[in-house]
């Protein structure tokens, strides 16, 4: 059976690639005419040229698949600079042109990576693009498999999401209390990779790494991890809020980084690493995170 990969020019997506070749799976993937290609072509992957925002190439991609893996978003991109489509443009209206096409050709199963909170109502760009398309989903004529994880300790505890422990400052927004359970991007991969292959795999799975630590205890983990003191700054909730709202038409992409802190500031996480453990995955700690990024491994 082929799997077609959208997103698999991203940390994310690239890892179920690897996964799944290294598993001997059949792979397609859908590559934007500008992005590089030469990596997945050397792991034998197929490449198809296409775009979320062009229905026609997406018809192409999705003839004779059997599972599709979504993994795409513009965020990354947005926030590092580049030009191109909107948040809205590629994680709604592109993703949601990606289950019809995939409907319409008569795919499987659909894996969808969606995130931990997207149904809490906070009303940030991310969140309402997810809602949409695991919406659309649910009502078409696929096998859906949506996963939901907690916060990705390779973002949310890096410097990309303003947690420089190296650097020894760190910015939170809120108040920092709440307890997420961070979770590694590679787990999620291996994850992933493990429901594409399953037998019948369940439609929704909410996932979280193995420890339950709010920002400031990580903050706390880390300063004594790298022996040396971290400066945190913090951002009221109230400031949060408007923050996200005034952004949410001009910077989709900021507002769902004030819109994503906020969640992680009012809500407790309400998964654990169960569906890792269960598929032999051994979940990887945030103190081996932090002892990575001080290159104590």
């Amino acid at each position: 059976m082929t799997i077609l990969v959208v997103g698999a020019t991203g940390e994310l997506g690239g890892s179920v690639v690897r996964r799944l070749r290294e598993r001997g799976a059949t792979v397609r993937a859908l590559v934007r005419p500008s992005s590089e290609s030469a990596e997945l072509e050397s792991l034998g992957v197929e490449v198809v040229r296409g775009d979320l925002l062009d229905p026609a190439s997406l018809a192409l991609a999705c003839r004779d698949v059997h599972t599709v893996v979504c993994t795409a978003t513009a965020i990354a991109r947005l926030l590092a600079g580049g030009g191109g489509p909107s948040l809205p443009d590629v994680d709604d209206r592109g993703v949601g042109n990606l289950v019809a096409a995939a409907e319409t050709a008569g795919v499987e199963r659909f894996v969808y990576i969606s995130y931990l909170g997207v149904d809490a109502g906070i009303g940030f760009p991310l969140e309402r693009a997810k809602a949409a398309n695991e919406d659309r989903l649910r009502r078409a004529r696929l096998h859906e498999v949506i996963v939901r994880p907690d916060a990705f300790q390779d973002v949310h505890l890096a410097p990309l999401g303003r947690f420089d422990v190296v650097g020894g400052k760190v910015e939170i927004l809120g108040r920092g209390d709440s307890k997420r359970r961070w979770v590694a991007c590679d787990d999620v991969a291996a994850l992933v990779t493990a429901l594409v292959l399953e037998d019948d795999p369940p439609q929704l799975v909410e996932v979280g790494g193995p420890d339950a630590l709010s920002k400031n205890e990580a903050a706390d983990l880390a300063q004594t991890i790298g022996g040396s003191g971290i400066k945190r700054r913090h951002m009221p909730r109230a400031a949060v809020r408007v923050v996200s709202r005034l952004l949410a038409r001009r910077k989709p992409e900021l507002a769902t980084v004030f819109g994503l802190g906020l969640l992680m500031d009012l809500h407790e996480a309400s998964a654990d690493d169960a569906p890792l453990r269960e598929r032999g995955i051994d979940p990887r700690p945030v103190a081996a995170h932090f002892e990575r990024q001080f290159g104590l491994q």
